[in-house]
């Protein structure tokens, strides 16, 4: 069994961050991805409110955090953690490939993408559907795509798409108004984005591929069709707290990890940083999060981060 004083659980700009500032308070430390790191920032087509960069593309940033954060952390990447065990040591970790004795943890586990619900959903995930516009984007140039979402990301999503060439883009929002920022809604609007209020998809069809959304407008309850080759569904997220329920962590009526200032979990050792402890859920503050968890698990393990 392999020995560290702590392990991150989450290579996304939290988990960078409390890396970066653990290794530099003295701690030996390791950092689990279940995929190549990044989270869901790293789908970002761009991103305009990271200071010290006026517009970045998110897989670009998290390149960038990853190259720092790998200065000091060892980071594994693909290697999800299946267990966390309480030792009288600390903690064992245990990842598809080994495990793992520590002394703390930070959980950067972050969100993923909420499900649409609706019919048709996942009978056409990969043949229409997606949750990604930056990946799965360039598939539907010249072709007709809806847009599910009226908040920051799905109104981002959808400028990205007609950017890149998509013939006709739809953004279909429940409510009678968008949630996004007023200047991101005015830049869809000049791009010529067909925004489709007060609507809900009530099936999303086809035969061997998606071919049109069935809408219900929730005022007047009129259905109506519209053909589209590509649903991108951006209707926010949820948090991934599996590790956290294992550990009896407490957690919030929506399911995020209750933490304290410090970033301290109710259990003592095991703290959280990032979208995982719900609020405003942005880079910057991921990033802060982590940083706190960092030195609060330093000084902890008894090592104060040189301010």
């Amino acid at each position: 069994m392999m020995s560290y004083e702590l392990a991150i659980v989450g290579a996304g700009p939290a988990g960078y961050s409390a890396g970066i500032y653990a290794v530099r308070s003295g701690i030996k430390t390791i950092i689990f991805d279940k995929g190549i790191g990044g989270g869901l920032a790293s789908l970002a087509p761009k991103i305009e409110n990271y200071a010290g960069f006026e517009s970045i593309p998110g897989a670009e940033l998290m390149e960038k955090m990853k190259k720092h954060a790998s200065k000091y952390a060892d980071i594994h990447f693909n290697e999800e953690v299946k267990r966390i065990e309480k030792s009288n040591e600390g903690f064992n970790v245990e990842t598809i490939h080994e495990k793992y004795a520590v002394k703390a943890v930070i959980l950067c586990t972050g969100t993923e993408h909420r499900k649409l619900e609706a019919p048709g959903e996942k009978e056409f995930y990969g043949k229409g559907v997606s949750y990604c516009a930056t990946c799965d984007g360039y598939f539907f140039r010249n072709k007709k795509v809806a847009v599910i979402g009226g908040g920051n990301s799905a109104v981002i999503e959808a400028i990205f798409l007609k950017q890149i060439g998509c013939k006709e883009v739809y953004l279909i929002h429940r409510r009678d108004m968008l949630r996004a920022e007023k200047a991101l809604e005015e830049e869809a609007r000049e791009k010529q984005i067909n925004i489709l209020l007060n609507k809900i998809v009530e099936k999303i069809d086809g035969k061997e591929k998606v071919e049109q959304l069935n809408l219900r407008d929730t005022v007047n309850h009129e259905t109506s069709d519209i053909q589209v080759d590509g649903v991108f569904i951006s209707i926010g997220e949820k948090p991934q707290n599996g590790l956290a329920e294992q550990l009896k962590i407490k957690l919030d009526s929506n399911g995020y990890i209750v933490v304290d200032k410090q970033q301290r979990t109710n259990i003592r050792g095991v703290y959280a940083a990032g979208d995982i402890t719900g609020g405003i859920r942005q880079i910057v503050t991921a990033c802060a999060e982590g940083a706190i968890a960092g030195i609060t698990a330093a000084e902890v393990l008894g090592k104060k981060y040189p301010y």
